[in-house]
């Protein structure tokens, strides 16, 4: 018998590799108003917090500093942006669907993300995904967001699970994981991710993925 009874998957960085577009997206909605933003910036600080904090941030750090609203303003035009993009070409590995389908006999499994639900679901959709997940916990439906334990203790509730397997890959989903007192398998990328949590459920061996 396993010692999880679930898994828990952020999804940004973890099931698809969106990082690079939500930036490119972000980048091009906020040139008109004269900002830039740097790739280096992006990864280091707006990964895995929610996109209004991202803003904040951004309006902090500019010179002179911006009122954040008027940056937040342009939040519409970034999200069909990543919406026309990501549906034209769904950014999950081909090996995905059948990874997800060999482990949705065994776990209850759910997406726990500071994405809105607006942004996932037609992706899950378009992948043809979203039959393997029975809880997405999005955006501000848990109440605080990572790096608080809110979202994954709210997935947890949703599945009834006792003892979940969080799989993340920022510095805020891994503290909020931790802090919701469940085990973290951090991940450095989608494509490696598989094998990675393969590798945890079967013991430290290495199966096929």
């Amino acid at each position: 018998m396993s010692e999880f009874d679930a898994i828990l998957f952020d999804f940004d960085g973890v099931l698809a590799d969106t990082e690079p577009v939500h930036f490119a997206c972000w980048a091009e909605a906020l040139a008109p108003l004269g900002v830039t933003l740097e790739w280096d910036f992006f990864r280091n600080h707006c990964i895995g917090i929610d996109d209004r904090a991202m803003v904040h941030l951004l309006a902090a750090r500019s010179s002179p500093p911006r009122d954040w609203e008027s940056l937040w303003a342009r939040h519409p035009e970034k999200s069909e942006l990543f919406r026309s993009r990501t549906l034209a070409s769904p950014p999950f590995a081909p090996a995905l669907g059948g990874f997800l389908n060999r482990l949705h006999g065994a776990y209850k499994l759910a997406v726990v993300t500071a994405s809105a639900r607006s942004e996932i679901e037609p992706l899950l959709a378009a992948g043809g995904l979203s039959p393997y997940f029975d809880a997405l916990v999005c955006g501000r439906e848990a109440g605080r967001h990572k790096p608080a334990p809110d979202p994954y203790l709210r997935a947890a509730s949703l599945l009834d699970a006792k003892k979940p397997l969080v799989v993340e890959d920022s510095e805020a989903g891994i503290a909020s994981g931790r802090a919701a007192g469940f085990e973290v398998l951090a991940v450095e990328s989608s494509a490696g991710m598989p094998e990675l949590v393969w590798r945890r459920l079967s013991g430290g061996r290495n199966p096929r993925v």
